[in-house]
């Protein structure tokens, strides 16, 4: 009896103090789970919500999740991932664009014209970090890294179908990269998080923007727009954004055994993998609801595909000189995360 009495003291002292200890079962976590997609989006449906679904089911219900999408808990895109390093959330899922230059060495995936697809790339994205960028997050807890499918070119009143095409249009892009990629092959670049997309089409702040086909009904940019032009099958895409799901590294540290283990088997290479196919997946639908409104689709040829290789040559350069001045090996970086991309798949 007073053994009994003194392992429920110790396991009510360890709860308390949020510390599992061997031999000591910790009851249940509740995790809050926070990003800017919005609940209707086919990344929380179909990325999101399973993820956390896997998690709980495998953790037999001890790992819970509090979800929330479309940063209901208050901030904005851009503090996601201080939000899980300062411990105001324990997951978020997000880009790491959003906060320009802050993690360089992961740019180079965002870089153009060097997707083949977004399975593939994730994989690669994630041994890249692993084997040469492995402090780029160090402040968390990484869960998984992963690409969506090809970025594309929607338009409102304009189809494009060559750089000069752009010329004069305000674009909207995601990160530096792409904002750099658009300003090369001559459109004036406007940066903004994603939620902000549907109110500038609608004012006219921007003429159009770069997002992959899954996340066009979201935004209701198939609404918005009347043009679309998407680059010919096996080229490699226009563009890709990196995003990281991540958690508090003291929440992750806090966890008993078993359910890091549940954690673990929920991250990483293949994880990473399976977040990617999901989003490119959803490219499928995305599109349908481009073509079930009517609007017109333009499939760039293959010398046409080149004149915007041709023009986005510099973005590479300039990336690779950014990082040799940071101190780091810019064309190393870039062949290393071409080897990757070619390692783990073909277009």
């Amino acid at each position: 009896m007073i053994q009994r009495r003194s392992l429920l003291k110790s396991t009510a002292a360890a709860a308390a103090l949020g510390v599992p200890t061997l031999g000591l079962t910790q009851q249940s976590v509740t995790l809050k789970f926070h990003t800017f997609m919005a609940p209707m989006s086919a990344v929380w449906l179909t990325m999101h919500k399973p993820w956390m679904d896997k998690v709980e089911k495998e953790s037999g219900g001890r790992i819970k999740f509090e979800a929330y999408p479309a940063m209901q808990l208050g901030g904005t895109p851009v503090q996601l991932y201080d939000q899980a390093r300062d411990g105001v959330v324990d997951v978020v899922w997000t880009l790491p664009g959003n906060t320009a230059g802050r993690f360089p060495r992961i740019e180079v995936f965002e870089l153009p014209f060097m997707l083949n697809n977004a399975e593939a790339t994730s994989k690669a994205y994630w041994e890249y970090m692993q084997t040469v960028a492995a402090d780029e997050f160090k402040d968390t807890h990484p869960i998984a890294l992963h690409v969506h499918g090809p970025g594309m070119f929607h338009t409102k009143s304009k189809q494009i179908k060559t750089p000069d095409d752009l010329r004069g249009l305000k674009m909207r892009g995601p990160t530096r990269q792409v904002t750099k990629l658009l300003q090369a092959v001559g459109a004036t670049p406007v940066g903004m998080p994603l939620p902000q997309i549907p109110d500038a089409l609608s004012k006219g702040t921007i003429d159009g923007c770069v997002i992959p086909w899954e996340v066009v009904p979201a935004v209701k940019v198939h609404e918005l727009t009347k043009f679309h032009t998407e680059f010919p099958a096996g080229h490699p895409g226009l563009y890709t954004t990196t995003f990281v799901m991540t958690m508090n590294k003291a929440k992750y540290e806090s966890l008993a055994p078993d359910l890091k283990k549940v954690i673990d088997n929920n991250s990483g290479l293949a994880t990473s993998a399976w977040l990617g196919r999901q989003q490119q997946e959803s490219d499928i639908p995305g599109r349908k609801s481009a073509v079930e409104r009517g609007n017109t689709i333009y499939t760039l040829n293959q010398a046409e595909a080149q004149e915007f290789v041709k023009r986005s040559a510099a973005v590479e350069k300039e990336w690779v000189a950014d990082m040799d001045k940071r101190g780091f090996d810019g064309k190393k970086l870039l062949d290393t995360a071409r080897a990757l991309i070619a390692k783990h798949g073909k277009a």
